[in-house]
């Protein structure tokens, strides 16, 4: 099975200048655990747990914070041919749980653990042990 057959689409996103209040409303409001940041393309992602420690360490505003302040700095991606047993094998590799799908350089889903796991709960085994967490600020 290919990642287009599981991936969520479209992504929610954000831009370079957004603040991590934007971030946040963002995925409250669309019922997800994350944003991919553009610029002139995918540039990077952040979630939920990125939002958390952001505003932990920074003490301050959601409004006050940029995205570019909490944001992972190397952007994870695959493609919708890649098989999900390659996606799960890049997510342990990379300690993600959720990669950005495109096409050539086009932003067009996203796969995650979850959907991984509503498409396939088989595999949901395999998936706990493939991915380990990176504390309790991954997600």
């Amino acid at each position: 099975m290919q990642v287009a057959q599981v991936m969520s689409s479209p992504v929610v996103t954000v831009t370079l200048d957004a603040t991590l209040r934007e971030a946040v409303r963002s995925m409250l409001e669309r019922r997800v655990g994350s944003v991919v940041v553009l610029d002139t393309g995918p540039i990077s992602i952040v979630t939920r747990s990125d939002a958390l420690w952001g505003t932990y360490q920074d003490g301050g505003s959601l409004a006050d914070i940029a995205v570019t302040d909490v944001m992972s700095r190397d952007l994870v991606m695959t493609t919708e041919q890649t098989s999900i047993t390659t996606a799960l094998d890049t997510m342990k590799q990379h300690e993600v749980k959720k990669l950005p799908v495109r096409d050539g350089m086009e932003l067009v889903g996203i796969i995650t653990m979850t959907d991984i796991a509503e498409h396939h709960p088989e595999v949901v085994h395999e998936v706990r042990n493939r991915i380990s967490r990176k504390g309790d600020w991954s997600d």
